[in-house]
């Protein structure tokens, strides 16, 4: 492209609006523009880069043997009605009624329609198993959206489903995409880990995250550098110790005025904070419940809603907590306690204990397992810094991320609801077993730049996503031998890849800054040395003079390299 004659437009001073790096830089180089809040035209040059995200993608999937189909965004809201999902979406949902009054949605997503249109196909136990995958744009009305394309309200993404008999059969088809996934990302240059996820209201057995590794990233992820365990915060493990080796004492009751916190307690009575354990008061669904953590403990919310298949938990108010405790938050603990009580699995492992006595000013000191009564003993904490590895014992790692992938084994969640069955060889109606697997198409290039904006807010983008994958910079417009041989080596290269000639009649600091902005990984500088037979080539941060009769095949030995 000849960036005289192409929508080109920069902006040289940092967008306002913009709360990141990534969506600064998009935004300034002229990749994408904003329309509203967490809405976004994708401009030529931007495009360009998605498009070729979108193209690694299918290539993959289709090596993979997925098939791909494209479905409205425009969906009758009955399909969310029959999978019992249409309240569930809430207001994140947008929701709309066309002229004869029916309802519609803009789908947040796709898996009503796929197992749909796999009804078409599948009867009997033959007719499996298959893969079938859109890119297509998805629709929610986030409360708050933020850092440019990562957290949006329109946004493209590739939803892929497999459809198998069994539970093998989904493993065999799950492993496909899991490989496939791994090529994709390498292959777009993207830094990422694959670490344990939370099912989350997808449901189903295993969910895998791939996380692009960035310090904005909404999600924390827990990894260890010694062995491949990786986890998101929601649901990572945490390495406990055995059973404390103490004779158990008898529990005493023991004044402790005005010390609400751990900390004044542990102060107060003299004893390290992992003595103490708390009682919070959690709301689950419509039911209270006590939970107990060690004192230097963070519960788990999302540990706890699983531990209890429930919809919502939260924190008890303060009124729930005297109405049903007789006593103040702070004083709170398990003995004669009159609501249910679950318990993380590191207090089993406790002995002689401080709980909260239900009496204001007072604790129990001396308390162990005998002296009251729980329901359930599971592991609800939270990993933290300085916990170890629950595979090798080594120190866990704590990361942000932003989740650009995930791998769902959906089961027979959908299929049941949205009667997916078929035959099996017996002649028994059996439900589908389903996969799922979703990638943020635009959300890994706002991720590939987050990570590769350097300090003067430019970047280099890896070679496979450029927009452009060279940019031939004349340093004068009004050198007639320049021109020509920038003219002439664009003609050449542009044959076979991503060229962008910046013959605009502008002063060379502009055009070097511009190329600087917009990512080009290559870029030709032809200026004075031509005279004596070369041109500077810079390589990300490495710069070379080259033989003008040589320039060609370096530029292309880079490329092929780096592809």
């Amino acid at each position: 492209m000849r960036l005289s004659k192409s929508f080109f437009t920069t902006i040289k001073e940092d967008v306002k609006s913009q709360d990141c790096k990534s969506g600064n830089l998009l935004v300034r180089s002229g990749m994408i523009t904003k329309v509203g809040s967490g809405i976004y035209t994708f401009l030529p040059l931007g495009l360009k880069t998605l498009n070729k995200i979108n193209n690694i993608i299918r290539e993959e999937m289709n090596k993979a043997g997925a098939e791909e189909l494209f479905m409205p965004a425009l969906i009758p809201t009955e399909y969310y009605e029959a999978s019992g999902r249409l309240n569930g979406f809430g207001s994140d949902m947008f929701r709309l009624t066309d002229r004869f009054n029916r309802d519609y949605a803009l789908g947040p997503t796709h898996e009503e329609l796929f197992a749909s249109v796999a009804k078409l196909k599948i009867k009997s136990y033959k007719d499996m198993p298959f893969t079938l995958y859109q890119i297509q744009n998805k629709y929610r009305d986030e409360m708050r959206p933020r850092y440019g394309l990562i957290r949006v309200r329109e946004f493209f993404m590739k939803d892929a489903y497999s459809f198998d008999k069994d539970e093998a059969g989904l493993s065999l088809s799950y492993n496909k995409m899991y490989e496939a996934y791994k090529r994709i990302f390498d292959r777009i240059g993207v830094d990422y880990k694959i670490v344990k996820a939370d099912t989350g209201t997808m449901g189903g057995s295993l969910s895998e995250e791939f996380q692009a590794i960035t310090d904005i990233g909404e999600d924390v992820i827990v990894y260890c550098d010694n062995c491949d365990y990786a986890s998101n915060l929601e649901v990572a493990d945490v390495y406990e110790d055995g059973l404390i080796n103490e004779e158990e004492l008898e529990a005493k009751l023991v004044e402790t005025p005005n010390k609400k916190s751990i900390k004044d307690v542990s102060e107060f009575l003299n004893v390290p904070v992992t003595k103490l354990v708390k009682t919070l008061i959690y709301k689950v669904d419509d039911k209270l419940y006590a939970v107990l953590i060690r004192g230097d403990r963070e519960l788990n919310e999302c540990k706890l809603e699983k531990a209890l298949n429930a919809k919502h938990v939260e924190l008890a108010s303060g009124d729930e907590v005297k109405n049903n405790t007789e006593a103040s938050i702070g004083f709170v603990g398990p003995i004669n306690m009159n609501l249910p009580i679950i318990i993380d699995s590191e207090v089993e492992n406790m002995k002689n204990f401080v709980v909260g006595a239900n009496i204001i000013d007072y604790h129990y000191v001396n308390v162990n397992l005998k002296d009251f009564k729980y329901e359930l003993s599971t592991d609800l904490k939270q990993a933290s810094n300085g916990d170890l590895c629950p595979v090798c014992g080594s120190k866990l790692l704590f990361k942000k991320g932003i989740e650009i992938g995930n791998t769902f084994k959906l089961g027979t969640k959908y299929s049941e609801s949205l009667d997916l069955k078929y035959t099996d060889e017996d002649n028994n109606l059996k439900p589908v077993v389903m996969g799922s697997y979703g990638i943020g198409c635009a959300r890994i290039m706002a991720a590939v730049a987050e990570q590769n904006v350097s300090e003067d807010g430019t970047v280099s983008w890896p070679i496979n996503i450029a927009p452009y994958e060279v940019v031939i910079i004349p340093v004068s417009m009004k050198d007639e031998e320049q021109v020509k041989f920038s003219s002439e080596l664009y003609t050449k290269l542009n044959d076979n890849y991503d060229v962008a000639l910046d013959d605009r009649d502008e002063r060379a600091g502009v055009k070097f800054n511009d190329a600087d902005l917009i990512g080009a990984p290559i870029k030709v500088i032809v200026g004075k040395k031509l005279n004596e037979g070369t041109v500077e080539v810079k390589y990300l941060d490495k710069t070379s003079n080259v033989d003008i009769n040589d320039v060609y095949d370096y530029v292309t030995d880079i490329i092929k390299e780096n592809k």
